[in-house]
């Protein structure tokens, strides 16, 4: 399977903090998927360029998963949502919806991301949170989903393809 990983953050992506969360996802997935290759970036909190990298991530680098970290709040530079919502073709709120009920049980703030997931062409693209304990927390929750969701959109059937993992 083919990832992209996307970091949104001003500070990491201006080099005046290491990420932390990028690291975090390659890590889980690595723990969840057998044989996956990444290809990562960190870009700014800016809408353009986020959904260019999306864009790029889906279009030409045919990543099969594309997962970003970041910028899903409700500060004004948190326009990851909706950066991700220009580039969708079809909107899976499962996603978001199924992360902040899980995330709510330990943090009560968590009703504040506005982390959405879809999908573009074959790739399917999900918003996860900036903290790292979250990314991995997330990610656990979302494995079947995203397992299966690949299948899909890749042709596969998924049941063949689960029972080959």
């Amino acid at each position: 399977m083919k990832i992209g990983r996307i970091t949104i953050s001003d500070r990491a992506s201006a080099g005046v903090y290491a990420d932390r969360s990028g690291p975090e996802i390659e890590q889980s997935l690595r723990a969840l998927y057998a044989d996956i290759k990444i290809e990562a970036a960190i870009v700014a909190d800016e809408a353009e360029l986020i959904s260019a990298t999306l864009k790029r991530f889906a279009d030409e680098l045919k990543c099969d998963l594309i997962v970003t970290t970041g910028g899903t709040g409700i500060s004004a530079r948190d326009v990851t949502p909706e950066a991700t919502r220009l580039v969708l073709e079809k909107e899976l709120p499962g996603f978001g919806e199924i992360m902040r009920m899980q995330s709510f049980a330990k943090v009560r703030t968590a009703i504040l991301s506005r982390a959405v997931a879809g999908v573009r062409g074959k790739a399917l693209i999900i918003n996860l949170p900036g903290k790292p304990s979250a990314v991995r927390e997330c990610l656990e929750i979302l494995a079947p989903a995203i397992r299966e969701g690949v299948a899909h959109l890749q042709g596969e059937d998924p049941h063949q393809s689960q029972a080959n993992r």
